[in-house]
């Protein structure tokens, strides 16, 4: 989501988003190339990076958040970890349309996930399909 790994040696990347990124809240970001140091950017948002177990860094981000809810965004990889331990309650899903046989393969390893969330489905007129998992 950062970017970082376009830019793994510029020590003065700081997102694809510009000065001010639209998230006006502490951003942790999941990397191995931390330990980097935080970055406060305008309007609110400071990214954190960690190289942590997931549960870790959840924490911290619950922690800076006050006991509200906290987003996790990021790719493939990342959202199957924190579907995988159980740590998602609501989940919204955009897919594309591929051919058969590419693609990324997130519901490997994901048994029961339509068991424990309720699921609802809205296609768009882009053919694009957003799916909703709520525990």
């Amino acid at each position: 989501m950062f970017g970082l790994h376009a830019f793994p040696d510029d020590v003065d990347w700081k997102g694809r988003w510009g000065e001010e990124p639209p998230f006006g809240t502490p951003v942790y970001a999941l990397t191995h190339t931390a330990p980097r140091p935080s970055i406060q950017m305008k309007g609110g948002t400071t990214f954190h990076f960690r190289n942590a177990a997931i549960e870790a860094v959840l924490a911290e981000a619950t922690e800076a958040a006050g006991g509200l809810d906290v987003r996790i965004g990021g790719g493939v990889g990342t959202a199957g970890d924190f579907l995988r331990t159980g740590l998602v309650d609501d989940l919204h899903l955009t897919v594309a349309p591929v051919i058969l046989g590419r693609g990324n393969r997130l519901w490997d390893d994901l048994v029961g996930l339509d068991l424990s969330h309720k699921i609802s489905t809205e296609a768009a007129e882009s053919d694009t399909t957003h799916l909703t998992f709520t525990r």
